[in-house]
């Protein structure tokens, strides 16, 4: 090869390492001494999305972005300098809308002087082809104008070559993907990958809590190494988790256009670093970070507690929890709390006459704030209070949908060395299991308040002599579903007396499925199979439970099958009857596995389906809507005699992938066979006389109700009842707590708020007449749900809130009529709904320097009461038994 071919071939290799790769851009810059001006422009849009609503917030802003080249070194990292000049901002005033609602012309909105002069004040950025890498400002800078400056600044952040990396920018750090073609650049932002400052809170269950959906794509076109043009584009959907309808859609697009020809600027600074370039420049410049500052909203309208407590006499809040005016009180409270100092929360406390006091300690409660919290520890005094109040702060902590570590530091010391009445110990216990898993929850399982809870549980559980006592350890244990105490369940669900089983066993079926381990299906499987010893009927199914509803294996579910034929009529036709329900339910995790098996006529046939006992199961979707699936599940177990052994029913929510047991209700009975002259079975412990309750509200057991303890006890109870029934649950509850800021691309913010208030009143009655032969049950829920969610605009120049409102009331009646004189026991189940009044109000507020304006629309209704028809047999008895009382 001559010299000249070899020149000629090194000169090739080394074009082709330097050459882009196909569809890759070339490096870009801005040239020295040349004033680059672009024409802005950003348009927004705020609107509810369904009917009927108000027509929702528009912005439109323009300006002149002008950036000149101060300095540059050899590695190619430029420092370029950007000013905004002569914005003008406009939005749709209200009253120039027309009146089919559509828009009117738009208005200029003023701007003061001082955010004129603010806007004009220059940014700089370090800036190497096309990444952004520092960002320089004066931090004094209001938040709202400095987040605009950095949605300018953001649209110079980008790649010239096709991939994917994470960039910081005005939403935060976030994953991107480029593609390249041509003069074009498309940028993908993953918005929900955004790592930003923490800001907000949100609650423990999702279920509770806010959908959000965010797009984010950007058009660059690049020519010459020279950036032409911008347009970005981005939408938020967000929406309450149950609600979808009551949503609020965001849309929002910037552009950036160079005005051509470029103008000449003054030559570049001199300096050997960034640095020194920008020590020379005026003014104050210091290191910002990309990210968008949160922003918080002074609220001028909203209601001061100070302010009531000088109108304190006529103002009283009314007293039925289950009347959504309650409810919107109690959410409008949690809102005055939340800003209030202690002397006036403590003064409300000492304040409140006796009837109103509950609704007070919930309501401080549920706020926690420091302030709030630390009135409650000075007014509440553990061993003088009433039992009803104590027990009343307990409950509404232990349901606070995202509980502070300082809330269960307060019932940790409310609780600590105390002699307390039984009631409200065991109260506290269960408190303090569900307090520790939703800190859990929320990745706060270090902390010294939860490690003391854990403990406190733990070690009464070591120290505990009597039965209840332990159960009650076992259920606060459930509460708190921390991996680390499955073993200690485990060991007092195999070797424990039946009561001890049964608490233990309840606990595991809390923890989520993912902590439903082998080793635990094991345990399962030596319970129901009595493997180590007999375990008492209720024991045994409620391992075959867990084990068929998480994720079974063929042979799991065969062996269930097979062992069912060994069973008690009663027991065994129960259990099949759950083997069936899971076929039918769509939702059931196991019901592909369920199906599979009953395909083999070996299993499915009517030999081991032809049990004739009267127990049942029966579960079934009470409402489905897009968001939301709502189901109801009765399980109803009988002695071989007839008589009711135990009963479940479950309320249960199902959405977006999340499951929530509502409301489960277990009513059992034991001890009856002796007085129905049924002889206990062999191996089998002789069962005390006992009729009681236990109750599982939004996933936190309560502590469980005993009706009647003896046969003294019960005869008692028959003689002297005052026909009154039993408070399960009474009170209001903070469901959804939710705040969350989210940053737009243009530097602008929206908070998303949704908050969601529960009234609950529900009772439980059992009657017995022996004389008659006679058993009735009723459990009556009678509730009120207020949810307010709104998403605030703030913008330097406008400020726009829409805001949804959902108000419902609802009364649910469960009542079973067992009557034992007849063979076969002839048994009756209502579930009946009455009418349920509902309202849904839309609200648009705006307010644009010194305009402001509010347009609301909102529908209302009742839909009509239903009574549930839940099987055919069912229906049969109940005309029978009615006809008969008629």
């Amino acid at each position: 090869m001559n010299l000249q071919a070899f020149l000629g071939y090194i000169c090739l290799l080394c074009f082709s390492f330097v050459t882009p790769a196909k569809g890759d851009l070339q490096p870009l810059s801005f040239q020295p001494e040349t004033l680059y001006q672009y024409r802005y422009s950003l348009d927004l849009q705020l609107d509810h999305v369904s009917p009927p609503s108000p027509r929702g917030a528009w912005l439109r802003a323009e300006a002149l972005v002008q950036l000149q080249r101060l300095w540059r070194d050899p590695g190619g990292e430029e420092l370029l300098q950007v000013q905004i000049r002569d914005l003008k901002a406009q939005h749709e005033p209200e009253e120039e809308r027309r009146q089919d609602g559509t828009g009117g012309a738009p208005a200029e909105i003023a701007l003061s002087q001082e955010a004129r002069a603010e806007l004009q004040q220059p940014v700089f950025i370090s800036w190497s082809s096309g990444k952004v890498k520092a960002f320089y400002g004066d931090e004094a800078e209001s938040i709202l104008i400095s987040n605009l400056k950095r949605g300018v600044i953001s649209l110079l952040q980008l790649q010239p070559h096709a991939g994917t990396a994470v960039e910081e920018d005005v939403s935060g750090s976030c994953e991107v993907t480029y593609a390249v073609s041509n003069h074009s650049i498309t940028k993908t932002k993953d918005l929900l990958s955004c790592a930003k400052p923490h800001s907000g809170f949100a609650s423990v269950n999702k279920i509770f809590g806010v959908e959000w959906q965010p797009t984010s794509k950007s058009q660059y076109m690049v020519k010459d190494n020279l950036l032409q043009s911008v347009m970005a584009e981005e939408s938020h959907m967000v929406s309450p988790a149950l609600r979808s309808t009551t949503g609020i859609k965001i849309s929002s697009r910037q552009q950036l256009q160079l005005v051509s020809p470029p103008k000449p600027s003054p030559a570049e600074v001199a300096g050997q670093s960034l640095e020194d370039a920008l020590a020379g420049m005026e003014g104050r410049h210091q290191p910002l970070g990309m990210a968008s500052l949160p922003f918080r909203r002074v609220c001028t309208h909203c209601p001061s507690l100070r302010a009531y407590l000088k109108a304190f006499d006529s103002q009283r809040v009314t007293a039925d929890t289950s009347k959504v005016a309650t409810t919107r009180q109690f959410l409008r409270f949690i809102q005055m709390l939340r800003s209030a100092k202690k002397r006036d929360v403590l003064q409300l406390l000492r304040k409140a006459p006796e009837e109103m006091l509950p609704f007070v300690v919930e309501t401080a409660a549920a706020a926690q704030s420091v302030a709030s919290l630390a009135a409650l520890s000075d007014f509440l005094d553990f061993s003088k209070e009433p039992k009803s109040l104590l027990e009343k702060f307990l409950y509404a902590a232990a349901f606070s949908p995202r509980p502070s570590g300082e809330l269960l530091h307060l019932v940790l010391d409310k609780l600590d060395g105390k002699q307390l009445a039984p009631e409200v110990q065991e109260t506290g216990i269960v408190a303090v299991g569900s307090l520790v898993g939703k800190l859990c929850q929320q990745k706060l399982c270090g902390l010294q308040e939860v490690e003391r809870g854990v403990e406190t549980i733990l070690a009464g559980l070591r120290d505990a002599k009597e039965e209840s006592k332990v159960v009650i350890y076992l259920l606060a244990l459930g509460n708190a579903a921390l991996p680390k105490t499955i073993p200690a369940l485990l060991d007092h669900a195999e070797e424990g007396p039946t009561a001890i089983t049964t608490a233990a066993v309840s606990a595991l079926r809390q923890f989520p499925a993912r902590h439903i381990s082998s080793k635990v299906k094991r345990a399962m499987r030596r319970i129901f199979h009595e493997k180590r010893k007999n375990y008492e009927k209720t024991c045994r199914l409620a391992a075959a439970e867990i084990l068929l509803d998480h994720e079974p294996s063929p042979m799991d579910v065969i062996n269930i099958l097979l062992a069912a034929k060994e069973l008690e009529t009663e027991t065994a036709t129960f259990l099949l009857l759950k083997v069936q329900n899971s076929l039918r339910a769509d939702y059931h995790p196991a019901r592909k596995i369920m199906k599979d098996i009953m395909g083999d006529p070996q299993i499915n046939n009517y030999n081991f389906f032809s049990k004739a006992g009267i127990s049942s199961s029966f579960s079934g979707p009470l409402t489905v809507t897009r968001d939301l699936l709502s189901t109801f599940e009765l399980d109803l177990l009988f002695l071989e005699g007839g008589f009711l052994r135990k009963s479940i029913s479950d309320f249960s929510l199902l959405s977006h992938g999340g499951r929530l047991h509502a409301a489960q209700v277990t009513i059992e009975a034991q001890g009856m066979e002796s007085m129905l002259g049924e002889n206990v079975l062999e191996g089998e412990e002789e069962p005390e006389l006992m009729a009681g309750m236990s109750a599982i509200f939004f996933d936190v057991q309560l502590r469980p109700i005993v009706f009647f303890r003896g046969y003294t006890d019960l005869m008692a109870k028959v003689l002297l009842s005052s026909g009154e029934p039993t408070s399960v649950v009474k009170g209001n509850l903070l469901l959804m707590d939710h705040h969350q800021v989210i940053p737009l691309q243009s530097g602008l913010q929206v908070a998303v708020k949704l908050q969601g208030g529960l009234g609950l009143d529900i009772s439980a009655d059992m009657d017995m007449s022996i004389w008659e032969q006679e058993l009735k049950t009723s459990i009556n829920t009678r509730g009120s749900l207020a949810i307010d969610f709104q998403a605030e605009l703030d913008a330097p120049f406008l400020q726009a809130t829409l805001r949804s409102q959902t108000e419902v009331e609802t009364s649910i009646h469960f009542d079973t009529v067992l009557r034992f004189s007849s063979s076969p026991v002839l048994m009756c189940l209502q579930l009946r709904e009455e009418q349920v009044p509902y309202r849904e109000i839309f609200t648009v507020s705006k307010s644009a320097g010194s305009q402001s304006s509010t347009a609301r629309k909102g529908r209302q209704g009742t839909v009509p009461g239903r009574e549930f028809a839940l099987h055919r047999a069912n229906s049969k008895v109940c005309n029978l038994l009615l006809m008969a009382e008629e």
